[in-house]
């Protein structure tokens, strides 16, 4: 192996652990927020039980109770619809970064390779020709590829944004006739 192998095999080496460091990065990052988001929503979900309870205690009769269960469950259903929402702002935030980093990486690795398939062909004897052409085959079917990946989680990204907006669409009116209901099963008694 001659030099400009050594340096060309360092210089990928150190590109690779570039990316793996902001791979490595990104991930670390979700992972802290995702907790601080978890810890969060679990010390809201603990204080509004605590509040909960001690107001149902507080209660003097059925009445009381039923339409503080009703009051009791209208943010409730809010809360984990706010939760859910910003648990996938996070994950899309982190799928955008993540595919950036990929994709820049998968650019300089094409370009790397559609460059030295051009070398190796002008430089080729006689039948390099066909490696060349096979190297040329198989970097647009991987490129391909990477496309329609690309495309998929798009996609998937776009069916659990519609998801979520259905969620809360519905979410709502349950919530309206919930209150309704036990409204007229509080009446009722």
């Amino acid at each position: 192996m001659n030099n400009p192998n050594l340096e060309q095999l360092a210089a990928a080496q150190k590109a690779n652990t570039e990316v793996m460091s902001a791979l490595l990065r990104t991930a670390f990052n979700g992972v802290e927020r995702l907790t601080a988001l978890n810890m969060a929503a679990s010390r809201e979900f603990f204080n509004n039980t605590v509040a909960s309870t001690q107001q149902l205690m507080a209660a003097k009769d059925a009445n009381s109770v039923a339409k503080l269960n009703t009051e009791l469950a209208q943010p409730s259903v809010e809360k984990m619809v706010e939760y859910s929402r910003s648990v996938y702002d996070l994950v899309a935030e982190m799928q955008k970064e993540i595919t950036s980093v990929m994709e820049a990486q998968y650019s300089t690795f094409t370009k790397n390779a559609t460059s030295a398939v051009e070398k190796a062909k002008s430089s080729a004897p006689v039948g390099g020709d066909v490696f060349a052409a096979t190297m040329q085959t198989m970097l647009g079917a991987s490129t391909k590829a990477f496309d329609s990946m690309n495309s998929m989680a798009k996609q998937l990204s776009d069916i659990a944004e519609a998801n979520l907006q259905v969620a809360g669409k519905v979410a709502a009116p349950a919530k309206t006739s919930a209150t309704t209901a036990a409204a007229k099963k509080a009446a009722a008694k």
